[in-house]
């Protein structure tokens, strides 16, 4: 009789380990950034939290941690405890290459791919005070002017940092180069006329459009973004010149349980079947992913061999 208990006992304990393990999440999630607020890593990260926290029932919070080229976020969860309350909304692009630009101990293989969220382009932005209105414009100014004006980025080995090089490159141009904690502060001094030109993707540039304060010269692709109707792609001008394009996403640590990808996963999957969902990603500048982890580590791996054969030409030196 007493093994009979013991047993029951021990069934039901069974039973209830993997209610609670099947029940994730069961506290706060924390989503981890690396960029300041009021960027495209940002907007990405804070709209996943909150179709995750109403359909999930449970808080989702994002914290931006900046700092160190944007390094600092994904080694705090490439280092953190693979049970889904610690993850990151992040560009790949800082998973794939920050190696080039610093001294880092993870990569995208320290990751476990959730979903793509959304994408966007990068574009190459003045100022309104700027002398002309079209790249060629620019190209003639800043060549005019060798070494002497200035354009910021998210912070070195960035993608908006990289985006801006490969046209640099491209165009055989010589500009200093102003790291930032976020794009958004970057924009901040492109406003003010401190630096003279940004390449950030069509969500920071949303809110100046109507007035007219910044210009869109040319976005970094082989086509236009539907956002910015009107703006060529740089390819229109700079025929060699490679697209730079964000993928951004939700990822966790290496060997994040099957369960918690399988219930993140299906979450934005869903979403991405979400009019009011994807309407809420296109009225801030995106374009929807939201797409299983096989077909967002397939992007991860594209994007990673892309760069791949790009950064090393780029002469990024670490600190």
């Amino acid at each position: 009789m007493f093994r009979a208990i013991a047993r029951g006992f021990l069934i039901a304990g069974t039973l209830l380990a993997g209610s609670a393990h099947a029940a994730w999440p069961e506290r706060t999630v924390t989503i981890v950034t690396p960029y300041a607020a009021g960027g495209i890593a940002d907007v990405v990260a804070r709209l996943t939290a909150e179709r995750l926290q109403s359909t999930l029932k449970q808080n989702f919070i994002v914290e931006n941690q900046t700092g160190a080229g944007g390094t600092i976020a994904p080694d705090r969860v490439a280092k953190a405890a693979p049970d889904g309350y610690t993850l990151i909304s992040t560009p790949i692009f800082q998973l794939t290459t920050a190696k080039y630009a610093h001294n880092v101990t993870f990569d995208a293989k320290d990751f476990t791919a959730i979903s793509g969220v959304a994408s966007a382009p990068f574009v190459i932005t003045v100022g309104e005070s700027f002398p002309g209105k079209t790249l060629a414009d620019f190209i003639a100014h800043v060549k005019a002017n060798p070494g002497k004006l200035t354009f910021g980025s998210a912070g070195a080995g960035s993608t908006t940092h990289v985006a801006a090089l490969v046209v640099l490159k491209a165009a055989g141009l010589d500009m200093i180069h102003v790291p930032y904690r976020g794009v958004a502060p970057a924009f901040t001094d492109l406003l003010a006329g401190h630096i003279a030109m940004v390449a950030g993707s069509p969500v920071e540039l949303k809110p100046y459009l109507a007035s007219g304060k910044l210009k869109p010269l040319a976005v970094v692709d082989n086509k236009p973004s539907p956002h910015l109707p009107g703006v060529p792609a740089v390819t229109d001008t700079l025929k060699d010149c490679p697209p730079a394009v964000t993928y951004n996403g939700l990822l966790g640590p290496l060997n994040l349980p099957k369960e918690v990808v399988d219930t993140l996963s299906r979450e934005l999957v869903a979403a991405g079947k979400s009019q009011e969902f994807r309407q809420r990603l296109l009225n801030g500048g995106l374009e929807p992913l939201l797409n299983t982890p096989a077909d967002f580590a397939n992007i991860i791996a594209a994007d990673s061999a892309q760069w791949n054969g790009i950064m090393p030409g780029l002469n990024l030196k670490k600190p």
